[in-house]
């Protein structure tokens, strides 16, 4: 509960819900993402120590004039995929990409965005796909997804768009299948009725397919795109390549 300590304080709440109406005041495009998103899809509510606010590239630039210009402190955090918003002792993420450079967004994820409340302001959220898809790649010692993208599968997996989610992860594949076989393993009355069988039966072809074809000459390591920090010995000390990601 927000509590009033003393003239001129505002709350968490207060200051998230007076940056989502202010964006949409100034006419910006941009989804709610992070707990909020998780929340509004699975109805678990946990404290937050920040909003995170996607948009695309090109965006962002308006999005911090918007809020420089209303008194906010604005900072490009990193030019690859991320600024800060700060309004006392809370702050926004700015979020346009991922950490490993796979996850930008771009004009499809404004176009499956769901409307929802967010603290009596009309907010457009992330698809429930797009959220799934960059905590994917969320599997740090420190933080990991896991349990966020199990509790999407049980709430929204009814209707998720299963075929655009594998379009999403297709070259990381079996980052999506590992998922399924925790989410069977956390959930073995649900799985059946959720999950397709299609896409299950896929993904395991696929899987059996990697025992025929020989190993991969080069020595890589793709751990940094899922950990950035207990996959460092593996590049600096044991010689494998580091598995890079090229943007245009």
């Amino acid at each position: 509960m927000d509590i009033l300590l003393n003239d001129g304080y505002e709350s968490p709440t207060d200051v998230y819900r007076n940056a989502v109406t202010l964006l949409r005041d100034c006419g910006c495009e941009f989804m709610i993402g992070g707990g909020f998103a998780i929340s509004f899809y699975t109805g678990i509510h946990r404290d937050t120590k920040d909003l995170d606010i996607f948009c695309q590239p090109k965006d962002y630039p308006q999005l911090l004039k918007c809020f420089a210009d209303n008194g906010y402190r604005v900072e490009l955090t990193d030019s690859r995929w991320l600024a800060k918003v700060f309004k006392g002792d809370h702050f926004i993420d700015i979020i346009f990409d991922t950490v490993n450079g796979i996850c930008r967004v771009d004009e499809s994820w404004l176009d499956h965005a769901e409307e929802g409340d967010f603290f009596g302001v009309t907010a457009p959220f992330m698809a429930p796909e797009e959220l799934i898809w960059c905590k994917s790649y969320v599997q740090n010692r420190e933080r990991n997804d896991s349990a966020d993208i199990n509790h999407m599968f049980l709430k929204t997996g009814h209707r998720l768009d299963w075929e655009r989610l594998l379009q999403h992860l297709d070259a990381h594949w079996h980052l999506l299948l590992a998922q399924l076989l925790i989410f069977q393993f956390v959930y073995p009355s649900d799985y059946r009725c959720i999950v397709p069988d299609w896409l299950f039966q896929e993904l395991m072809k696929r899987a059996s397919a990697q025992y025929e074809l020989p190993p991969s000459v080069e020595k890589v390591c793709r751990g940094p795109l899922i950990d950035q920090t207990q996959y460092e010995v593996d590049i600096k000390e044991w010689n494998y390549k580091s598995y890079t990601i090229k943007t245009v």
